[in-house]
């Protein structure tokens, strides 16, 4: 897969999160795909496949009333592309984090996607 359609899907996916539409975040995604957060170097979340995929996404969602991944970086070597994030939200809801409805949330981290097929087969969100 040329360099251009690999980012053009991590940038449809990362659009899609932005604008809260799940059904455009799956668009690129392979069936098996496997997602995973790790924060602070421990995993906190994993899901496998894509009906995983859109539940923890549609879960998530209403917690936050405004989000937005910035992408600062971009480094493609492969079938893998690597995004630095500027990542901004607000809390819709009081979070186990402590954030309360309003606060806002700012992390800069990074996305891993890899491709297998022309689709995203795996997702690390590191932060």
């Amino acid at each position: 897969m040329e360099s251009a359609a690999l980012k053009e899907a991590v940038t449809a996916y990362i659009e899609a999160y932005n604008r809260f539409e799940v059904d455009g975040m799956l668009v690129p995604l392979h069936d098996e795909v496997v997602f995973r957060n790790i924060a602070n170097g421990e995993v906190n979340l994993t899901t496998t496949g894509k009906e995983a995929f859109r539940r923890q996404a549609e879960q998530a969602a209403p917690y936050f009333s405004e989000r937005e991944q910035r992408v600062t970086n971009w480094q493609l070597a492969g079938n893998e592309v690597e995004v630095a994030i500027d990542y901004r939200a607000v809390a819709a809801v009081e979070l186990p984090n402590g954030l309360k409805p309003g606060d806002p949330l700012h992390l800069q981290g990074k996305s891993v996607f890899r491709f297998v097929d022309g689709k995203i087969i795996s997702i690390e969100d590191i932060s």
